[in-house]
């Protein structure tokens, strides 16, 4: 699979990038207390399909031999910071916050996002905990410029967070995407020498993620269900997530967050 994508196959993921938004967005507007899980994961499943996309999550497989993922979207609930399986028989209650990942196929390539939402009304130390993780995202799009590096992008979200003192999870990072629904290169939301430091080029489509727990503690464990990465310290988590296209012209979001 070729590393850089061409204008042709970015345009198609801009296409399909609209189409993810749009999932997402009917589904962060169905967000209430009393909302089935699972009837979340129906509307966005609903959308990507009539749209003429299929969804990438769904069938998933990291490796081979692995159970398939169950669901259309990734909904993880308070101390669930990604992978929670979407069809879930939950209802979801006032003053929990929910992170919706999405991911869809169209016309062979791929895009992904995500948002943290609340449920109702919510604690200040929650909403902070988002408006932050969404500031951090933003600041690795800024800082992702042809002539720089991988590294640029995680000094950005990591010198963001920083002065809030949230734990930056460090088992799991963003990635390329395209061709498949992870691709090179590793991009950590904090510098490490762990990583490639990969230079930035026209042509690269990049999904960065912040993720980052309340409590201040960076690790994390995974959950009974074989899927759902939990918080260790059981604090809350937030994650937000767009695919952009580094282009001649700047830095694209081929993703748009709907809130």
């Amino acid at each position: 699979m070729a590393f850089i994508k061409t204008s042709d196959e970015i345009s198609i993921m801009r296409q399909g990038g609209q189409l993810l938004s749009k999932a997402l967005k009917d589904v962060v507007d169905s967000v209430v207390p009393g909302v089935n899980m699972k009837d979340l994961d129906a509307i966005a499943e609903r959308v990507i399909r009539e749209g003429g996309g299929e969804p990438s999550f769904k069938g998933y497989k990291s490796n081979k031999g692995d159970t398939p993922f169950p669901s259309t979207l990734c909904i993880s609930v308070n101390e669930e910071i990604v992978h929670g399986c979407g069809n879930r028989d939950r209802i979801l209650k006032e003053g929990d916050i929910v992170g919706i990942d999405v991911g869809c196929w169209y016309k062979g390539l791929c895009t992904d996002m995500a948002v943290t939402v609340p449920v109702g009304n919510v604690s200040p130390e929650a909403t902070r905990l988002m408006e932050v993780t969404k500031g951090a995202l933003y600041e690795g799009v800024r800082a992702a410029q042809v002539g720089g590096s991988i590294k640029d992008i995680s000094s950005a979200i990591e010198n963001f967070v920083k002065p809030h003192r949230y734990g930056i999870v460090r088992a799991l990072v963003g990635h390329g995407v395209g061709h498949a629904v992870h691709e090179e290169p590793h991009i950590p939301n904090f510098v490490s020498a762990q990583y490639p430091d990969v230079k930035i080029v026209e042509g690269m489509c990049l999904a960065l993620e912040p993720m980052f727990g309340l409590g201040g503690n960076s690790e994390v464990e995974t959950a009974k269900d074989g899927w759902s990465i939990v918080m260790k310290d059981k604090s809350l988590g937030s994650h937000f997530e767009v695919t952009i296209a580094v282009t001649k012209n700047g830095v694209e979001i081929l993703t748009p967050l709907p809130v």
